[in-house]
């Protein structure tokens, strides 16, 4: 008897120093991986890809990175907190734009296989009308990538056209650019112009444009009857508590809390903190379905883990799970495209010289990249939503830095490192 329970106490001993030592390796594992994450990240600051950086991850739901680098800018005045403020530029397509489009689709108010004319007024003689919401979102329909809309309101001397700018603020000038520039009213008008005499090739293939997101505010808008920020304010933003994501963050929260993009030299002629980076979303007000979105990493993780939950939250279906299904899933593999209904994806044959993503993503996963710097993925697969926050256009747009390093998807490769160790 006595001998039998010394057996027993030395094998639960040892079964315990076992689980003990798996523990202590995975620990010293896992402290080794977060230390060169930090290593890579801090490899960007050091070689000027941006001045700071955020990092969150969750991972089954748990929040297993919150990390913060460096500051707002290479003066070193800020530091960077992991509460504060980012420009999402082209996060936003996904994160309110495509996110009001979804919700629409709930509701029974379009058809992704109809042409747009039928949700934009202005279209219906025009052959961009034609073109499908499903071709649009998936990059496939034949728009051009980008239109400089504020070039074609200037003068031949370079000077700003009176018919649309004015030094002070008025009910006919109330769009503010700078302090001491003021846009028409009428903006919205020759924006939607130009987009309309754009170049415009349904041939072409895939072709990533942002053109058909700057008229998403009117389809809304036609739709709703109510303003896109609202809309989504109403629908996903209060509801999920994300109090940092909306446009136009200046009227909700001091500049020290929102990381500054870049030092303007060609239009506004000087830093951008706290309004909208790009050139035609600050003409619309800071409000459009391409950019203006602005979110701390938190806030933001709020609205894509929605995605990752089937659009339940707390019980309640915000989106219907199959609706969140077709928009995640690519539309036209069979032309190599690769892209779903707004969303991003893996390439269909990965290529790490253009990929923004680790090889190790899941083929079910599906995100968005920003020109500011940010890339946010979901994969559902891994259960896990990486999201990365900077601001590479500080102090100007020519740094490329952040991609040539390739440092987002190396920082996602060692992250699927990291979960294998929980």
């Amino acid at each position: 008897m006595f001998r039998t329970f010394k057996i027993i106490i030395l094998v639960t001993i040892s079964s315990l120093s076992g689980r003990y030592l798996l523990f202590a390796q995975n620990f010293t594992q896992i402290d080794i991986l977060k230390s060169r994450i930090d290593s890579l990240v801090n490899l960007g600051i050091d070689n000027a890809a941006y001045p700071g950086a955020v990092l969150y991850v969750l991972h089954k739901d748990s929040l297993i990175l919150n990390n913060s680098y460096g500051y707002h800018t290479y003066e070193g005045l800020v530091p960077m907190n992991v509460n504060h403020i980012f420009d999402l530029a082209s996060v936003t397509k996904v994160s309110a734009g495509v996110l009001a489009i979804m919700k629409l689709y709930d509701l029974g108010l379009i058809d992704l296989d109809v042409g747009i004319k039928k949700y934009i007024s202005g279209f219906k003689w025009n052959e961009r009308g034609k073109a499908t919401l499903r071709a649009t979102l998936t990059h496939q329909a034949g728009w051009r990538s980008w239109i400089p809309y504020y070039q074609d309101l200037k003068k031949d001397d370079g000077s700003w056209n009176r018919r649309f700018f004015r030094s002070d603020s008025s009910a006919k000038f109330p769009i503010k650019i700078t302090d001491n520039l003021y846009l028409t009213h009428n903006n919205y008008r020759y924006i939607k112009a130009q987009i309309k005499r754009s170049d415009f090739n349904p041939e072409q293939g895939m072709i990533y444009s942002g053109l058909f997101s700057y008229l998403i505010p009117e389809m809304v808008l036609n739709l709703t009857k109510k303003p896109l920020d609202i809309f989504l304010k109403d629908n996903f933003y209060d509801a999920l508590m994300s109090k940092t994501t909306g446009f136009n963050p200046l009227l909700r929260f001091p500049d020290s809390l929102i990381v500054p993009t870049e030092i303007d030299t060609f239009f506004r002629m000087e830093p951008i903190h706290g309004t909208v980076h790009d050139e035609g979303a600050i003409m619309m007000g800071g409000i459009s379905g391409n950019a203006g979105l602005f979110s701390n990493a938190e806030d933001l993780a709020k609205i894509w883990s929605l995605f990752m939950h089937k659009g339940i939250l707390n019980g309640d279906t915000l989106i219907r799970p199959e609706t969140i299904g077709l928009f995640t899933s690519m539309q036209y593999p069979e032309m190599g495209n690769h892209r779903a209904l707004g969303f991003d994806k893996p390439l269909i044959v990965y290529n790490g010289k253009i990929s923004s993503v680790a090889e190790e993503v899941g083929a079910g996963s599906y995100g968005h990249t920003g020109y500011t710097g940010p890339i946010i993925w979901a994969d559902p697969e891994n259960e896990l939503l990486f999201i990365f926050m900077c601001n590479r256009v500080y102090p100007n747009r020519t740094h490329t830095t952040l991609y040539s390093l390739g440092i987002r998807p190396k920082i996602q490769a060692l992250v699927y490192d990291l979960i294998k160790c929980y």
